[in-house]
């Protein structure tokens, strides 16, 4: 991986220059990515060049291939209905990149309508595993080193479970933090763009300069007060997520944060009931034109679930916004009576299985749905150097409190002695 706060570095101090930066990454992608396959297509060589000055001059930054592009197509994953798409403008999002001063180096690969097919991405740590999804492409890039910035979307755990099973750090920000117009809609109260990135501070440094917050995590934040999630319902965690999470608190609390346990209320395992439903019902909604007018060319496991959702009603929607809507009311005192800063729970169910299929997003859904701002950690590694992210979770619109504690588990985590392989 390259750090984007490395590449400034080494810009402000002569080392190299924001045109060497960029023709490093072309030269990167060009040598590497025909056998990883992060990237739908790659910009032109003209496009490797300086084109503004701001906080990112110098930093190639990859594009999920579901967020508008005025010069590359955009095909969703989904060439036998997009193929060759290409929109007129830019997303705002890219808009906010190109003004920070970043260039676009290509779009990155999405499984199909960002959903759980597998697309052919590989995992840079084991090719015989999968690199999550649905932000497989993103993901994979940054961990391989070939950009050090990608963006990324989560509807369910498409940002943090990738990064997770690439060994990579990503912030999935608080809702609507970054604008979603000029992407390819989902479910419109869950989609949310993300960023990937060497190290949480990276992914800070590049969050405040494309939303224009403030987000910095070098100052001196003291230790925080952590609760642990392990949340029951969806299916218990595996004994090696377990074992992560368990090591990982342990080493925060010889540290000196306050680690305590969180039992989340019943008004969460609602909320996450509910979640597949508003998921599933404004997926079918999203999707319509696909499903009524080229059925036949959507892929397996999407077809099955627009199939599925084709008998939900709006009662059934209404009613899980409302489950939703109190759940968003509660959590922030769940933090206030619980007396912690941030909540740590799993990022995904252990190390990346097969490729066969994206991961399970279980543990990420509640926290896409509550609309709070997540950080996988990376750091944690099995014996054969297999990653298995942690997540941070913080009250909405805390987003920096997030990244603020997710840099110091960062340094705390790093060193700690690798977990065991999966049986």
């Amino acid at each position: 991986m390259i750090s984007l706060l490395s590449i400034l570095a080494d810009i402000d101090a002569g080392r190299t220059s924001p045109e060497r930066s960029l023709s490093e990454a072309q030269r990167r992608i060009a040598a590497e990515d025909g056998s990883l396959h992060a990237f739908a297509s790659v910009a032109p060589e003209r496009a490797f060049a300086p084109r503004r000055p701001g906080p990112l001059l110098g930093i190639a930054v990859g594009i999920k291939d579901i967020i508008d592009t005025a010069d590359l197509p955009t095909e969703m994953g989904c060439p036998s209905i997009w193929g060759g798409w290409q929109p007129r403008a830019d997303a705002p999002v890219v808009g906010l990149v190109k003004a920070a001063g970043g260039v676009v180096a290509g779009k990155t690969v999405t499984t199909a309508l960002a959903q759980l097919d597998p697309s052919p991405t590989l995992n840079p740590h084991d090719p015989a595993r999968t690199p999550g999804g649905s932000s497989s492409g993103s993901a994979a890039a940054v961990a391989a080193g070939l950009v050090p910035l990608a963006l990324g979307t989560q509807t369910g755990g498409s940002v943090i479970r990738p990064a997770s099973f690439c060994g990579v750090a990503a912030v999935k920000p608080s809702f609507r933090l970054i604008p979603t117009v000029g992407v390819k809609t989902q479910a419109w109260t869950l989609d949310t763009v993300g960023l990937f990135a060497a190290t949480v501070a990276d992914c800070a440094f590049a969050l405040a300069a494309i939303s224009g917050r403030d987000l910095a995590v070098d100052r001196e934040p003291g230790a925080p007060a952590i609760g642990i999630v392990r949340p029951s319902f969806g299916g218990a965690a595996s004994p090696q997520a377990r074992s992560a999470i368990a090591t990982a608190a342990a080493a925060a609390e010889r540290a000196g944060c306050r680690v305590v346990d969180i039992d989340l209320p019943a008004v969460m395992a609602d909320a996450f009931e509910a979640a597949a439903v508003i998921g599933a019902y404004e997926m079918r909604v999203s999707y319509d034109w696909e499903f009524v007018n080229r059925k036949d060319d959507l892929p397996p496991v999407l077809r099955a679930a627009l199939e599925r959702a084709d008998g939900l009603r709006p009662y059934d929607y209404d009613q899980a916004r409302g489950r939703a809507r109190r759940a968003r009311t509660a959590v922030r005192s769940i933090f206030e009576e619980a007396g912690v800063d941030v909540f740590v729970t799993y990022a995904s169910d252990g190390v990346a299985p097969g490729r066969e299929t994206t991961g399970d997003p279980r543990f990420n859904r509640l926290w896409t749905l509550l609309g709070v701002p997540c950080v996988n950690v990376p750091g944690i590694r099995t014996r054969s150097g297999l990653p298995l992210g942690l997540q941070v979770v913080a009250p909405f619109a805390r987003d920096q409190r997030a990244l603020t504690a997710a840099a110091l588990l960062e340094e705390i985590w790093r060193d700690l002695e690798p977990l065991p392989d999966p049986a």
